[in-house]
């Protein structure tokens, strides 16, 4: 998710699920080894456990982005064979890979060799005219031969010529029950399965059928389903984190991220799903949006959109006394 998981994201939903896995934006190898490391590979130890997602197709270079990335402190590299963006498509990497199993083998062979740490694959389940069932099953097999273990896989096909990147997360049907029957004649593999998954309700469902499901935009776009995830998937005691107790514990990186020249829309821009489906959801977003926006916006512009929440909310309540 380019422009959208990076390390201000990532440290949000860390206050929401003291579980989940996090998984950074694509990185490409090239950018990992002659790039600004600190910009593109930096994080902050409560993102544990996180993983870092690779893009590329050279095995050397993948090799040596990963171990800059243990290096770093990650916990996963993660090389990406899904993404169909015209941009990836002329670097030769992402989805297009799904057409050539024998080098992404090849270039999970050299990452295996380089970390120690998990070196896993995320894909699709075919690109163009391939037979999923046929393009799915020889990557993993290819891959599994290598070495790897563990898949997350996008139920859908990528059309790499004539849909854009939207239109590939909407238009290609998803066929869920294709990775359930790989984890079914795979078992020793760890299969995660990803693509228009929204609800916990739906997760639940599918962990019947496979080892841990992937959400993007779903947890993007409604944060607050991840503060129910550590009680309902991952069985803690622990209470639910509400939107606002996420906001009360984000706030102290704000204030320390403003100190630094980090401007405020950089953290607003990640916190508007927060309140989703709430009374005052939509004032919460336009005052982050409006008011976050302003070159010397300061977290009192958090706190006046918490306000406008618990202003909609005490309406609604005299409303119902009413």
């Amino acid at each position: 998710m380019m422009d959208w998981t990076d390390r201000r994201c990532r440290r949000l939903h860390r206050t929401l699920s003291r579980r989940a896995r996090l998984y950074t934006e694509m990185v490409t190898a090239d950018a990992v080894i002659r790039g600004d490391r600190e910009r593109l590979l930096g994080f902050d130890p409560p993102e544990h456990p996180v993983a870092l997602q690779l893009g590329g197709a050279e095995p050397g270079r993948l090799a040596e982005a990963a171990r800059i990335g243990e290096d770093a402190g990650y916990d996963e590299v993660n090389l990406n064979v899904g993404c169909p963006s015209d941009r990836v498509q002329n670097g030769r990497f992402g989805a297009c890979l799904m057409a050539e199993p024998v080098l992404v083998a090849e270039c999970m062979a050299a990452i295996g060799e380089a970390v120690s740490i998990p070196a896993t694959v995320k894909c699709r389940i075919g690109v163009d005219e391939q037979d999923p069932e046929e393009a799915l099953f020889a990557l993993v097999d290819a891959c599994a031969a290598a070495g790897v273990t563990t898949f997350v896989i996008h139920a859908r096909k990528a059309w790499l010529k004539g849909l854009s990147p939207k239109e590939n997360r909407e238009i290609p049907p998803l066929d869920h029950p294709l990775v359930w029957r790989l984890k079914r004649e795979r078992p020793h593999l760890t299969v995660v399965i990803n693509g228009g998954i929204a609800t916990l309700e739906e997760v639940e469902a599918h962990l019947a059928h496979v080892d841990g499901v992937m959400l993007g935009r779903a947890a993007y776009h409604s944060p607050g389903l991840l503060g129910l995830a550590d009680r309902r998937l991952f069985g803690d005691a622990a209470a639910d984190v509400t939107p606002e107790a996420a906001v009360a514990a984000y706030m102290p990186y704000v204030r320390d991220q403003l100190a630094r020249g980090i401007r405020l829309a950089a953290m607003t821009r990640h916190m508007l799903g927060l309140f989703q489906g709430r009374p005052g959801a939509r004032a919460w977003r336009r005052i982050l949006t409006v008011e976050g926006a302003r070159p010397a916006a300061g977290v009192e512009v958090i706190e006046r959109a918490v306000e406008a929440i618990a202003q909609a909310e005490a309406r609604g309540r005299r409303d119902i006394a009413a």
